[in-house]
């Protein structure tokens, strides 16, 4: 601390002790005036069962915790405290044998923290429920990390443990609770293997053609639902392949999670799909079927809720005793009570002035087959990419007659217009990393003629309308973001993209 330029006090007291604590609390009130930063991180751990455990034992563990709290508040009531950061546990967010009394105090503060909104809206209230720590700690001594590593649990190195504080105190404004660990084992394992929901009563013949069938609704894994895709009879596989491999088109990604949500909160409407990380490309190889497995989670956000998706597929590999599971894609759902808003209306693309790139030269360079050549011709007005969309493209997905959620060829064309304006001004193709927010507005009319329009922004990422004739807004793209492929194409596929797309 002093090497740093700080003053270091140290005082040992007894924070069960209201008189004591309060003697070290007036003297930081003569010196300072002030607290920036309360850690409170004191803990004893006496793990017994409830029924061998003396009183004053639970009184104790239980105490130092609460009571210390407490005591500490009480004693700076009138000095401004800026943030106070208390150390909880994954045992007081998930329970654990033998310590009922840590994982009630634990979680005591984290129900104090919690209410600092609006019982101290001037003080930052950060509960953090740690995982055990390795190499440091309660859960170093005798044979705890043997145990820990039988349940599952995952330690948590110092190194990646003591810099979380300062990143959770300086990242934003956030108060709550916090859970910092890695894989917690059989601290979330689910009780029941479908977590007493009927999966068979849930109707999913209309839920769209990423949704097979339902396999449970966790309290930690949310709903669950699983299909078996096959490149053979679905078109968004067969005609959406990378080097001649299938690949699962990241708009049909978002069309599940967007179906899976409609599922899990039937009396809410889907408003916009919003942080979707493309992580891994899904890919189907040897043409063989694969089973994906799609998650959501919901969660409160004011009048809304929000679903957390992630979409997950296992493989085995050679050499290896059980399946690797890889999340592909993750993503969240805002759901709705409220009303759709009035259409939005923006400017509608006028006469081309510009030559185009056409369907022809666009499909030799990108590797969609028919049901995904989405976009008929290209060109660019001012610094934006402007694209035609194909009409009477061959199904999409099969059954025909499935209804989709959301509209992932419209998607689909906001993402290959932004690729064109790439290829245009620098050569490269690049395939989907990120998108902020998919919104559908209303669905466009059969025969509709419906235009892209990509605009490049300052942070390198594109916003993407898709607009009828006559400019009413029918889908939003914002923030999507790509990851360039190595080298740039080849003098001659780029020819035609960077004439079109040239300002």
């Amino acid at each position: 601390m002093r090497a740093a330029g700080g003053q270091a006090h140290y005082h040992a007291v007894d924070l069960t002790d209201p008189e004591a604590v309060a003697g070290v609390m007036a003297d930081i009130r003569e010196r300072h005036g002030r607290v920036d930063v309360l850690l409170h991180a004191a803990g004893l751990d006496i793990s017994r069962a409830i029924a061998d455990k003396e009183p004053r034992e639970y009184d104790l563990v239980f105490d130092v915790k609460s009571d210390g709290l407490f005591n500490l508040l009480h004693a700076a009531d009138g000095l401004p405290v800026g943030a106070v950061a208390a150390f909880s546990s994954v045992a007081g967010r998930f329970g654990n044998i033998g310590q009922t009394d840590y994982s009630a105090a634990n979680d005591l503060l984290c129900k104090i923290m919690s209410s600092f909104r609006a019982t101290r809206p001037g003080t930052r209230g950060i509960a953090i429920d740690w995982t055990a720590w390795g190499g440091l700690g309660m859960a170093t001594r005798g044979s705890i990390p043997k145990v820990m590593a039988m349940a599952g649990i995952e330690m948590l190195a110092p190194e990646a443990g003591i810099p979380w504080i300062g990143r959770e105190l300086t990242a934003g404004p956030f108060s709550g609770e916090v859970v910092v660990g890695g894989q917690l084992g059989m601290l979330t394992a689910e009780r029941d293997a479908t977590g007493g929901l009927d999966p068979q009563a849930i109707d999913t013949s209309s839920a769209g053609p990423m949704i097979g069938a339902i396999t449970g609704m966790g309290v930690y894994s949310g709903l669950r639902a699983e299909i078996t895709l096959d490149p053979a009879a679905q078109p968004f596989l067969h005609d959406h392949r990378i080097d001649g491999t299938p690949v699962l088109p990241g708009v049909m990604g978002i069309e599940a999670f967007a179906a899976l949500a409609s599922l899990a909160v039937p009396g809410m409407r889907v408003a916009d799909v919003e942080q979707v990380d493309f992580i891994a490309p899904l890919k189907f190889y040897r043409d063989e079927p694969r089973t994906i497995t799609m998650t959501a989670v919901t969660r409160p956000d004011g009048a809304d809720l929000i679903a957390d998706c992630t979409l997950s597929a296992s493989r085995m590999l050679a050499g290896e005793q059980s399946p690797r599971v890889t999340s592909h894609f993750t993503g969240r759902v805002r759901l709705t009570a409220a009303a759709a808003a009035d259409q939005e209306r923006a400017e509608a693309p006028g006469s081309r002035a510009t030559p185009a790139v056409t369907h022809d030269d666009i499909y030799h360079v990108f590797f969609h087959g028919p049901a995904y050549q989405v976009v008929d011709e290209a060109w660019h007005c001012g610094s934006d990419a402007i694209a035609r969309l194909a009409r009477r493209l061959p199904a999409g997905h099969t059954p025909e007659t499935e209804h989709t959620t959301t509209e992932p060829r419209l998607a689909e064309a906001c993402f290959q217009t932004a690729g064109l304006w790439e290829i245009g001004h620098d050569g490269h193709m690049a395939l989907p990393a990120h998108v902020d927010l998919v919104s559908m507005a209303h669905r466009p009319a059969p025969e509709a003629e419906l235009f892209a329009v990509a605009h490049r922004t300052d942070d390198s990422s594109f916003d993407c309308q898709v607009l009828d004739r006559e400019g009413d807004v029918v889908l939003r793209v914002s923030g999507y973001r790509t990851i360039g492929l190595d080298g740039p194409l080849p003098a001659d596929l780029q020819r035609p993209i960077r004439d079109a797309m040239s300002a």
